[in-house]
């Protein structure tokens, strides 16, 4: 099967790298979308699940800067996920206000069918690499990660 051509509109021309990022991300996204859907998650959800399966008991507040989504997404997840059975919220004892997210039974048990999702995209997503052009995708990822959040994080300070 032919591989299709990649066109990069002309107004994105000085930025082929950061089209191509938005490409991969689009399509990532998407893909990852598809399985969760299979297992009845919204997309997002899957990352606060397994933030609440490494620590099960955290605040709103941790899980919020753990995922880094905005307020009103983590909310709305969260209910949709209570809802769903998959946790519950309950008051902090040391501060009412502060809501503490604990998994429910069926919630710790989406461990091994999230595992086997990521595991099922990462097949996919690296299926024409090498293990070392795999590595060196996910080290240069990160740099790029870094690099933008420390420009995010120079420009708030100077604004």
């Amino acid at each position: 099967m032919p591989v299709p051509a990649h066109r990069t509109p002309s107004t994105a021309g000085d930025g082929p790298m950061s089209y191509a990022i938005f490409q991969l991300a689009r399509a990532h996204r998407a893909r990852a979308a598809a399985m969760l859907r299979e297992m009845d998650l919204h997309p997002g959800q899957e990352l606060l699940l397994m933030q609440l399966l490494d620590r099960d008991g955290q605040t709103q507040s941790e899980l919020l800067e753990s995922v880094g989504l905005d307020h009103s997404t983590v909310s709305k997840s969260l209910r949709r996920m209570q809802d769903a059975g998959l946790l519950v919220r309950e008051p902090a004892e040391h501060d009412r206000r502060v809501m503490v997210v604990h998994l429910t039974d069926k919630g710790r048990a989406m461990r091994e069918p999230i595992a086997a999702m990521w595991r099922a995209l990462e097949e996919t997503s690296a299926r024409d690499l090498s293990a070392q052009q795999a590595e060196s995708f996910v080290r240069i990822a990160y740099t790029i990660t870094d690099a933008i959040n420390s420009r995010d994080v120079a420009a708030g300070e100077s604004a």
